[in-house]
């Protein structure tokens, strides 16, 4: 693949996220229990390939998740203030039996993935829980299903982390961020290059206080993707 067909994701000073190379666009929507708990990911549309897309990121557009040109019209402020530091030296580490989890609240976007009604992710690395193979499995699960990858696991100290493998693409949630998946590269808008990550979330309501990443603002706003 040449570097032009390379995926890659361009954030523009105050506009739109500017997507080169072959990138899959698509809906993803969360399976959620009767209890309204967030349990898995569902593909509910494919809007194809792109080799070039302008992705809005003002929350303005009247055509989302493309970009209108709202953003010269509406005082958009798109000045990023996500943190320039790595994953790994901003992670909380949780050791378990038989798995280690890390945590990044600075990448979080709340999307709830971590917990139920009965437990979350720190409850089961942090007691006895994860001595029980289907707890730990359970856990792990929930893990995958983070999509800022905020929160990650391997199973011994030293090793490396644990990704599940995710095709490189953009989904749009509902009423939500942009779910990047498979690695692709994200580029500041002075052109610096963000740490490249197997997951991430980029806010597309325009009220992140993380930008460009997303951190839950949109909940927040009552931002709505129609």
């Amino acid at each position: 693949m040449t570097d032009q067909q390379s995926p890659r994701i361009r954030v523009q000073p105050n506009g739109p996220y500017l997507v080169g190379g072959d990138v899959a666009l698509t809906r993803r929507d969360p399976v959620r229990s009767e209890h309204g708990e967030p349990m898995t990911w569902q593909t509910t549309d494919r809007l194809g390939r792109r080799s070039t897309a302008a992705l809005c990121r003002c929350g303005g557009s009247s055509s989302k998740p493309f970009c209108d040109g709202t953003h010269t019209r509406n005082g958009f402020d798109g000045t990023e203030t996500a943190p320039t530091s790595t994953y790994d030296e901003r992670a909380s580490v949780y050791e378990g039996t038989g798995v280690v989890v890390r945590d990044d609240r600075a990448v979080c976007q709340h999307a709830g993935f971590c917990g139920n009604r009965l437990t979350n992710v720190w409850e089961m690395v942090g007691g006895s829980g994860t001595e029980d193979s289907v707890t730990r499995a359970q856990m792990i699960h929930m893990i995958e299903q983070c999509p800022s990858g905020a929160l990650t696991y391997r199973m011994t100290p030293g090793g490396g982390d644990v990704e599940p493998e995710l095709a490189v693409g953009i989904a749009v949630t509902p009423d939500g961020p942009l779910f990047v998946t498979g690695g692709i590269p994200l580029e500041r808008a002075d052109g610096a290059p963000f740490e490249g990550r197997p997951r991430v979330t980029l806010c597309r309501c325009g009220a992140s206080a993380n930008k460009p990443l997303c951190d839950g603002s949109h909940a927040a706003v009552g931002f709505r993707d129609s």
